[in-house]
C-alpha cells in the first residue's frame, strides 16, 4: 500500500513543568492538507482534540518519562523524544512511523535555542517570563507540524533580532537645544491642525 509523502512530521511540542506537573506551553498540530476525509487514527490527525484529552496524554507522558534514562520512547502509538532542562521537560511528539532522529534534532534545536535566548537559564519561571520568545522560537522551528529549521543559532537570531527597517537611526536625531525647539514647534503645529479638523 503506497503511503502519501508529506512534510508533516510533528504532532505536538510540549513544555511541561516537572515540579507541579503543569503545562507551560503546548502546541498540537494537525496535518494542514488531508487528501481523504479525516479518519480518527490516520497519521496526520491529532487524536487529542480536546483539552481534557491533551491533559490526560500529558499526565501519562510525564508519568512514563519521569525516571527514564533514554530520550526516545513509544507512547500511545506515537514516537516521543524529550529533554529535561532544569524543571522543564521538553517533548516533541510524532507519528508512530516517524523518524526518531529527525524529531530528536527538533528537540535539541529547541533546547539549544532556548539556552541561547534565555542565557542558559531554562527553568519554569524564566520560560514563563519570556513566553513570547519561547513561543516565537517554537514557531520558527515548526510550522503546522512541518519542520522548518533545526539550527539553534539561526532560530535564536531570527527570534531576538528586530527587523532592520524598524530600527530608528539614532544618529539622525538632533538632540541640541535648537533641535528640541524644532521638535516642539512641529508637535504644536500638528496638534493645532488636528484640533482644527475636529
Amino acid at each position: 500500500m503506497p503511503t502519501n509523502l508529506t512534510l508533516f512530521s510533528v504532532n505536538a511540542i510540549l513544555l511541561l513543568a516537572t515540579d507541579d506537573r503543569a503545562r507551560i506551553l503546548t502546541k498540537y498540530y494537525s496535518a494542514p492538507h488531508q487528501a481523504t476525509p479525516v479518519v480518527p487514527n490516520a497519521p496526520g490527525t491529532n487524536p487529542y482534540s480536546t483539552v481534557k484529552e491533551q491533559k490526560a496524554f500529558e499526565k501519562g507522558l510525564l508519568d512514563k518519562t519521569n525516571k527514564q534514562s533514554s530520550d526516545v520512547i513509544l507512547y500511545d502509538g506515537r514516537v516521543v523524544v524529550f529533554k529535561m532542562e532544569g524543571d522543564v521537560m521538553m517533548y516533541v511528539v510524532g507519528g508512530g512511523e516517524e523518524n526518531e532522529i529527525l524529531l530528536y534534532s527538533v528537540v535539541l534545536c529547541l533546547r539549544d535555542a532556548l539556552g541561547i535566548l534565555l542565557k542558559n537559564s531554562t527553568d519554569k519561571r524564566t520560560v514563563i517570563e519570556n513566553y513570547d520568545l519561547v513561543s516565537l522560537a517554537i514557531d520558527e522551528i515548526v510550522d503546522d507540524g512541518i519542520i522548518l529549521e533545526t539550527d539553534p543559532v539561526v532560530v535564536a537570531s531570527r527570534v531576538s533580532k528586530p527587523p532592520a527597517q524598524d530600527i530608528v537611526n539614532v544618529k539622525e536625531i538632533d538632540l541640541s537645544e535648537q533641535g528640541l525647539l524644532n521638535a516642539w514647534d512641529f508637535g504644536k503645529r500638528k496638534l493645532a491642525e488636528r484640533l482644527r479638523q475636529m
